[in-house]
Formats: C-alpha cells, sequence, structure tokens
C-alpha cells in the first residue's frame, strides 16, 4: 500500500518557505541593529522553534549566545488550563545580559507570561520576545510580542517545526492542516 504524501495533509499553506526566508532575514536585521555590541542570549522555546530559531540566529550579523528552554502546559489537550512547567531550564546565568527569547507561535499568551515572569526575576538587562506567529484573538494575558513574523487567524497550523501529534515538524512551510486529519489521528486514540 502506498503511503500518503504528507503534503495532501495540508489544506492551505499561509507562509511559504520563501516568505518565511524574507521575514527571518528581516528580524534578524533588525536584532543585529538594536542588539549590536551587547552579546545577546539567544533562548530556543522547544521543541516548535527550533527551525526559526537556528534560522534566525544565523541571520543575527554580531556576537551572541545561545541557550535552550522547555516547558508544558497542561489542560485538556486542546486548551490550556494556565499550568507551566520548565522541563528544560537554561544552562546559563541572564543576569544582567539581554535576552532574546525566540518562540515559534504565540496564541493565549498563558506559557510566555509564565516564561517571562520567571525569567524577568533572574534580573535581566533586558527581555525580548521574537515569535514567528501571532494569533492576537487568542490571546488571554496581557502580552505581545516585540517582533513577530506573520499575525495570523486562529487556525491550527502545522510546518517548520510546528507539529500536530509530533508529526508535521519538518515541511519548510507553514500550512492549515485539514480537519479530517485532526479528526482521523484524533479518533485513532
Amino acid at each position: 500500500m502506498e503511503r500518503p504524501n504528507i503534503n495532501d495533509d495540508i489544506a492551505y499553506i499561509i507562509a511559504s518557505e520563501q516568505q518565511i526566508k524574507e521575514k527571518v532575514e528581516e528580524i534578524g536585521k533588525l536584532l543585529t541593529e538594536r542588539y549590536r555590541g551587547k552579546n545577546p542570549i539567544f533562548v530556543c522555546v522547544m521543541k516548535g522553534s527550533i527551525h526559526f530559531f537556528s534560522d534566525l540566529v544565523r541571520q543575527f550579523d554580531d556576537y551572541c549566545e545561545i541557550d535552550f528552554l522547555a516547558s508544558s502546559a497542561y489542560g485538556n489537550g486542546t486548551v490550556n488550563n494556565g499550568i507551566v512547567k520548565i522541563n528544560k531550564d537554561l544552562d546559563m546565568s541572564i543576569t544582567d545580559r539581554h535576552v532574546i527569547i525566540v518562540e515559534d507561535i504565540m496564541d493565549s499568551g498563558v506559557t510566555l507570561n509564565y516564561l517571562t515572569g520567571v525569567l524577568n526575576s533572574r534580573k535581566p538587562a533586558s527581555l525580548c520576545i521574537v515569535t514567528l506567529l501571532d494569533k492576537p484573538e487568542r490571546r488571554r494575558c496581557a502580552i505581545n510580542p516585540d517582533y513577530c513574523g506573520f499575525v495570523i487567524d486562529d487556525k491550527f497550523v502545522v510546518g517548520y517545526g510546528l507539529d500536530f501529534a509530533q508529526v508535521y515538524r519538518n515541511l519548510p512551510y507553514v500550512g492549515v492542516i485539514k480537519d479530517e486529519v485532526v479528526a482521523r489521528v484524533q479518533n485513532s486514540k
């Protein structure tokens, strides 16, 4: 039996590979201007932002360091109820350092609100949020990104690091997954 093509699970593309590349270059230039000579720490919020993070750091044209943070938010699977846990903390001190948090998507803002609270308690010189995608209509906290690649509607998106059931992260674009694919996966559990 022939396996289906992963691209056939996508209803439509909202950010093409080329659009993402151009936006990452643009944000990289802005961050380079803002942080030139400040040796910032880029913090990757794993796993979803790994592609964006990697591409963005390569567009930063000055000295910088990197670190990784992993968290999980608990809820009923589709709604974050506000309980956030740090699963992998930073390895370096951020006290008196300029910190750039790199996130794949901001929707409710609950996780980033919690993480920025934790990181601010460590007394960084500054804290900046960069997100590839922003869904402001889902926001439940008074938090917004400093830099955003694309503002999107409230659709379930995958690709370029974003997943559904740990699949689709490898797509080079961001697309809306078909409703029937979501239903099929949810019914198989």
